[in-house]
């Protein structure tokens, strides 16, 4: 199986690592220093070797910080969070409800006026900067990882090999995207770091980072369009005559050298760029996004119709699963029990790559833990009476895919059924609206959100994430959330996942995967340009929980025909029994 269930990380080993790391605090004469769980090319995922936050701490969320002062630690994290946390952490730890609480404001309570000792690989231009102006009495100090020195048995760094992703699913060549990108810069050269950036630009994939197909390394993209790539050359034997004459492969120590030597000017993107190569800079520096990251956000005809296909054939895999769980008796099953036949169910299409992130399957309390893993120790049966959340997707060459359905096992209550059709209602805002080209993420979410408001209720999360084409699954800049600034534009895929979480009892989300396109024209229609969103994937929704007498009409309408969508297309891919179950699962209300 690509999912294990062991556990990654235990609180009891907290205490002494963080005496160790004190006791490194005092050889080095520092008042604190900075845990984040980023590693050196500052994406949201993180190899074994740069599990830091979590071996330290027990922590093994995918966003947060721990800071250790002389007498308190604080782990940081978002409202996905607040609930595992306090299960992962020992109480030498005091878990920070971040960003509410930022890290400057943390120290700053605490009295904190002496040196904060930080590895400048792993620390951003920006982080660093936010925190030199709200620090009051603290200064921030680079010096090595002190982590590192601690950890005795760490994991070697990752040597994945490196393949090429084939011309007719990235739909444009990488001397092309080179061109292209090189042109539109607004320096001489172009720092990338962001492993998915990477290797979308060079059409190339790895296995460096579990679930996401991408390779470590760092690039510099020069302006007279050519590459710089600085990756480990025994990763990239398999590649062949791929990359051409316009990529020049160097060997990674050789990189702060080769930016110190930059001449003109160069480009780097603040909130990915590490401190280390940012002063390694000797020439006049320009600040914009990382170049890669709206181009690679807007699919274009290749990517998209690779999405379409692996949602189709991830909707079968997905249809077989529920069938199968649906013929289960109530309490037969345990959470594991699920994630391994869903697996095996991907795995059937022969075309799995890998699963697109550890698979959420979270009964009744436990899927109140919006990130919730399943291990050996947390396993429960799947009761009567209870919701199961199951969150997963597949990594297919030609898409990736995400999707969540809440389940009913048995007869369920009254307060799951109006909590489910109040995110429902939030989901279809959302598939239905048409809205005018400009508008970012932020000016959406409400929409999901307004059923829920009016119930007084609310999820902590954002409501979409950017998806990858073949790489990670959870990509940017798009987003649909109080933080989604950058517009929306045609070819983006973005998900659509509202929520509700009631802590110890159960826990609710909807997803599908949705494509920006444009709107048909309307009669009448005095807004000159309109989007609107292609819904990609194709998996029942559990009618078992909708009140149907809380939808209005549109609504209504917009789940019945979602529903004869679901059986149209994916009744000829399932077999009898599936077929059957399906066409149930898929009646109009």
């Amino acid at each position: 199986m690509f999912q294990t269930f062991t556990e990654t990380a235990t609180p009891e080993h907290g205490p002494a690592r963080l005496e160790q790391l004190r006791t490194q605090l005092h050889a080095h004469d520092l008042a604190g220093f900075l845990v984040p769980r980023s590693d050196a090319h500052q994406g949201e995922y993180v190899a074994p070797h740069d599990e830091r936050l979590a071996w330290l701490t027990g922590f093994t969320g995918s966003a947060g910080w721990c800071v250790v002062l002389q007498a308190q630690a604080g782990v940081f994290v978002d409202s996905r969070y607040r609930v595992q946390v306090k299960a992962q952490v020992a109480n030498c730890y005091t878990p920070v409800n971040w960003p509410e609480v930022s890290l400057a404001d943390w120290i700053n309570d605490a009295g904190v006026s002496g040196r904060i000792g930080f590895d400048p690989w792993l620390l951003s231009v920006a982080q660093k900067r936010r925190l030199d102006q709200d620090l009051a009495s603290a200064t921030l100090a680079p010096c090595a990882n002190l982590v590192d020195v601690i950890w005795s048995d760490q994991p070697a760094p990752p040597m994945g090999k490196v393949i090429a992703h084939p011309p007719d699913l990235a739909g444009e060549a990488h001397d092309d995207k080179i061109t292209r990108l090189s042109k539109a810069l607004a320096a001489d050269a172009a720092l990338v770091t962001l492993p998915d950036s990477i290797a979308w630009l060079l059409n190339i994939r790895g296995t460096d980072i579990a679930r996401n197909p991408v390779p470590h390394g760092f690039a510099i993209l020069h302006k007279e369009g050519r590459v710089s790539l600085y990756m480990v050359q025994e990763k990239l034997d398999r590649l062949g005559a791929h990359l051409g004459p316009r990529v020049t492969c160097v060997p990674p120590d050789r990189l702060v050298e080769d930016v110190a030597a930059l001449t003109g000017s160069v480009q780097i993107d603040p909130e990915t760029c590490p401190v280390a190569l940012f002063e390694a800079i000797a020439v006049d520096v320009v600040e914009a996004a990382d170049p890669c990251l709206l181009p690679k956000a807007i699919k274009n005809t290749a990517e998209l119709d690779g999405a379409r296909a692996a949602h189709l054939r991830d909707g079968a895999a997905m249809v077989r699963f529920l069938a199968w769980l649906d013929a289960q008796p109530p309490g037969s099953l345990t959470e594991i029990e699920v994630v391994k036949h869903l697996e095996e169910m991907r795995r059937a299409t022969n075309l799995l790559r890998d699963i697109s992130f550890e698979t959420i399957s979270g009964a009744g309390p436990n899927g109140a833990i919006v990130h919730y893993r399943v291990t050996e120790s947390t396993n429960r049966r799947v009761e009567a009476g209870q919701l199961l959340l199951v969150d997963s997707g597949g990594q297919y060459q030609d898409g990736t895919t995400d999707v969540t359905r809440t389940i009913a096992i048995g007869a369920v209550g009254a307060e799951e059924k109006r909590a489910f059709t109040l995110v429902l209602k939030g989901m279809i805002a959302l598939s239905m609206i048409r809205f005018p080209k400009g508008l970012a993420g932020r000016d959406l979410d409400p929409f999901a959100r307004a059923a829920l408001w009016s119930a007084g209720m609310d999820y902590g999360h954002g409501t979409g994430h950017g998806v990858g084409a073949y790489l990670s699954v959870h990509e940017g800049p798009q987003r649909i959330a109080r933080t989604g600034t950058v517009p929306l534009e045609p070819g983006m895929i973005v998900s659509n996942e509202p929520g509700f979480y009631k802590e110890g009892a159960f826990g609710i989300r909807i997803e599908n995967l949705i494509a920006v396109e444009a709107a048909p024209v309307l009669p009448g229609q005095s807004v000159e340009d309109m989007l609107s969103f292609e819904t990609l994937t194709w998996v029942p929704i559990d009618r078992r929980l909708v009140i149907a007498e809380m939808l209005s009409v549109a609504e209504r309408d917009w789940l019945n025909g979602y529903h004869a969508g679901v059986l149209k297309k994916l009744a000829p891919l399932v077999d009898s029994d599936a077929g059957k179950w399906l066409e149930l699962a898929c009646a109009p209300l």
